[in-house]
């Protein structure tokens, strides 16, 4: 009797995975066609945690910049420009309309770094200032030094290790902007290479 009950659930086991596998296969690449209005959104709800640097979790208002970051005497976009952004930091950004609401004189560091809340690590973040480097003193940084960071730009940043993967000296603005149906004010940073003339 017993022989013949398992024979039994071993047949239907074996009758239900051959069904599954019988089944149409799915395509290689979904069809967002039917979604394209919710695409945008649907991406920035995936990854709004902290999964590596295709997602953020950035703060509606970045809040002040650190304390004696120098303001650039001459930038080509003045506070209050309206601009369009090229930057591809989050989903949204890119193309995004902006106002400048600080340009500042200082150097900005593309940064990998081990989030302190045990999310995944991020590469490539940009980006992050002289002056929210711990100890970074006045000079460039050079690519590879390892730092730690006092930014707080998302959740696990503040006091994480991280290595510089590389620096510009652009003019680097802080802005408002509103990027996959999320406004954010004071957002840190946008370089100047990343936005257009509206």
């Amino acid at each position: 009797m017993k022989k013949t009950l398992i024979s039994t659930c071993a047949a239907a086991c074996i009758a239900a995975l051959a069904g599954c596998a019988q089944s149409e296969p799915a395509p290689a690449e979904p069809d967002h066609s039917a979604h394209a209005e919710h695409s945008e959104h649907s991406e920035h709800s995936e990854h709004s945690g902290h999964s590596g640097h295709s997602g953020h979790n950035h703060p509606a208002d970045g809040g002040p910049v650190p304390a004696g970051m120098a303001e650039a005497a001459d930038p080509t976009y003045p506070v209050g420009t309206k601009v369009t952004l090229a930057a591809d930091h989050m989903p949204g950004m890119e193309g995004a309309p902006a106002t400048i609401v600080g340009a500042y004189d200082t150097t900005a560091y593309a940064v990998s770094y081990m989030p302190t809340d045990g999310s995944e690590p991020v590469a490539n973040h940009k980006w992050v200032v002289q002056e929210e480097i711990k100890g970074a003193g006045k000079e460039t940084l050079a690519a590879g030094t390892e730092v730690t960071l006092e930014a707080d730009h998302m959740p696990g940043m503040k006091g994480a290790a991280a290595t510089i993967d590389s620096s510009t000296d652009e003019t680097v603005y802080v802005v408002d902007v509103e990027a996959d149906g999320m406004t954010m004010t004071n957002h840190k940073w946008v370089v100047e290479s990343e936005i257009r003339a509206s």
